[in-house]
């Protein structure tokens, strides 16, 4: 199936069939709906396509999973950044689990019978993910795993998660595991954000013991594990994230009169750069190269996009922010991590001025 049919198809499937979220708007609520489309579209294969075979999938390039994310965001059928984390897990396990593994788990991602989390951050290790100090120590074939995760997303959901440790000094001491979320020994604790939603979590680990076949990769590859992760992470959810902020200009342009065009055009500017650097990174990631740190460019345009789009959201509509439109104010509020989230934009600037302009540590 080539692109343009399957767009035509997958709009002409959502126009018959209702999936529009119902009146609960908490993240209990918001989690029920993303369990509730993904399950929808992937008993109706629409889920399936764009990953291979040997996990289920319908094979086809992963330009289809954008697509069909960008529709789904584009009709507010589910928080963009909540569907679009199978993008960055689903990635992982096929390219780092045993197959069997991956035949079993990824299905159950897919199909919304599972939430998963991803365990990297720690509270002193952020943007710095190399100074991770969560330990795994080999006990027989098994490992042992103590410490703590900070920023973890939808871990009180979650029934599986892809953890960084620690296995020894330096990078190549990193070594990454896919656990289930309700061994012995795990406690998870939400975090509740300036934006009202308990959306993260503090994860701790003590002695939970997690089978030596559970390895993502070997010891070691952890490091590995999370370079190739992070550039999906950019690639296909940045372009969701561009389709669900355009639906947004959309609604503030109706909204503003002719004295806000020059305000709307910088938004929209931001926006359509950013939608122009995805799509280049989708070409890529579709022709099969390897996503590196030039996606800092996406991240970098992505944070900047966002917060100007809510910026002038604030400026437009005076008061709707701060008094009128709790939904308005619960995204600008949360447009504001937007420089933080995923790698710091000092952290990523700090990438593009070494890594692809060669400037220098300093």
């Amino acid at each position: 199936m080539d692109v343009s049919e399957f767009r035509s198809g997958v709009r002409a499937w959502l126009d018959e069939h209702d999936l529009s979220p119902g009146p609960d708007h908490s993240l209990d609520g918001q989690v029920a709906q993303l369990a509730r489309v993904r399950r929808a579209l992937y008993d109706a294969d629409w889920m399936r396509y764009g990953w291979p075979a040997a996990i289920g999938g319908l094979g086809g390039p992963a330009m289809l999973r954008a697509i069909l994310g960008e529709e789904v965001a584009t009709r507010d059928l589910a928080e963009p950044g909540l569907y679009s984390m199978v993008e960055v897990l689903a990635p992982t396990m096929i390219s780092y689990a045993r197959p069997e593994l991956a035949a079993e788990m990824v299905p159950l991602l897919l199909s919304g019978r599972e939430q998963w989390c991803q365990g990297f951050s720690e509270p002193g290790s952020g943007s710095d993910l190399a100074s991770l100090t969560t330990k795994a120590v080999a006990r027989g074939d098994d490992w042992v795993v103590n410490g703590q995760k900070v920023w973890t997303s939808l871990a009180q959901y979650s029934a599986r998660c892809v953890l960084l440790t620690r296995t020894a000094p330096g990078h190549d001491g990193i070594t990454a595991f896919f656990l289930d979320m309700d061994s012995p020994g795990i406690t998870v604790r939400p975090l509740r954000t300036m934006h009202g939603v308990d959306e993260f979590a503090e994860v701790y680990f003590d002695d939970v013991v997690v089978p030596g076949d559970r390895m993502l990769g070997q010891p070691g590859d952890g490091w590995r594990v999370a370079m190739d992760l992070l550039p999906h992470e950019r690639s296909t959810c940045f372009w969701h994230r561009g389709a669900y902020l355009f639906t947004r200009l959309d609604r503030l342009a109706a909204a503003a009169t002719v004295a806000d065009d020059a305000d709307l055009g910088a938004a929209y500017l931001a926006l359509h750069t950013l939608r122009c650097r995805s799509r280049l990174t989708q070409q890529r990631l579709a022709a099969g190269e390897h996503l590196g740190p030039e996606t800092s460019i996406d991240k970098v345009l992505l944070a900047g996009a966002e917060q100007q789009l809510f910026d002038t959201m604030r400026d437009v509509l005076p008061g709707a922010v701060e008094l009128a439109d709790p939904e308005l104010r619960t995204e600008f509020l949360y447009s504001r991590a937007a420089t933080i989230y995923g790698g710091t934009a000092e952290i990523q600037r700090n990438i593009i001025a070494r890594r692809l302009l060669d400037l220098g540590k300093e």
